[in-house]
């Protein structure tokens, strides 16, 4: 009877202990830029030439890449594609992605709202038809950065503003995976749109908007 008794304190003990643990595991300062520490760390670029990886921007120039309106709104700075100003989608053109995936290095200002678009339909001078992967810290819009906007809505900032940050998209067929930092945001199926192009948005008047170290490889499909 001595030994069941014990156990039941033993185990009570513990409970006690788990609750106070959880009350008191600290929460993550969020500040109106963010959170004051970006969740885990920028994902290493893949290397061009290796396991099918390219290079989607030079570094240098806007080669490759065409804006379906205001095409003065991108400009190349300091090895990073820089948008802002009035709606404007800038289409990489080498490559459409049918399955794909691809990662960019993103930074973006107080109040920005900006996103990264896959398998969307045309170049046309509105809102593309596609997917986006939304980036966003602080902006008014709820939905921030790792969403699938319209799709799997992500609440969290998870990234102060201002501060660089990987988002990595996997489109294989249905299944549809978006990484921030390596730290999965999305993981759904959904077939809305099958083929496409991937481009960078502008939309917000005050945005500042900032990409580099841009890798794109094709991945098999499936019959």
């Amino acid at each position: 009877m001595r030994s069941k008794y014990f156990t039941a304190a033993v185990i009570a003990a513990v409970a006690a202990t788990l609750a106070v643990g959880a009350e008191d595991k600290p929460k993550p300062v969020i500040t109106e830029h963010g959170p004051e520490k970006a969740v885990g760390k920028p994902e290493k670029p893949p290397k061009a030439g290796k396991d099918g990886w390219v290079s989607m921007f030079d570094g240098k120039t806007l080669e490759g890449w065409q804006a379906s309106e205001h095409p003065e709104n991108w400009k190349v700075v300091d090895g990073a594609i820089v948008g802002g100003g009035p709606r404007s989608h800038l289409f990489w053109m080498k490559q459409q992605c049918e399955n794909c995936e691809w990662i960019a290095t993103a930074k973006i200002n107080h109040g920005g709202n900006s996103g990264m678009y896959f398998r969307a339909q045309a170049i046309v001078p509105e809102f593309p038809k596609g997917y986006e992967a939304q980036v966003n810290t602080s902006h008014k819009d709820p939905v921030k950065t790792g969403s699938l906007y319209n799709i799997v809505k992500v609440y969290d900032q998870l990234v102060p503003d201002d501060t660089w940050f990987t988002q990595h998209i996997i489109a294989d067929g249905d299944h549809i995976i978006i990484k921030v930092n390596g730290q999965t945001t999305v993981d759904t199926h959904d077939s809305t749109y099958s083929k496409g192009y991937i481009a960078l948005q502008a939309h917000d008047p005050g945005s500042i908007m900032m990409y580099k170290d841009l890798y794109f490889r094709s991945l098999p499909i499936k019959k």
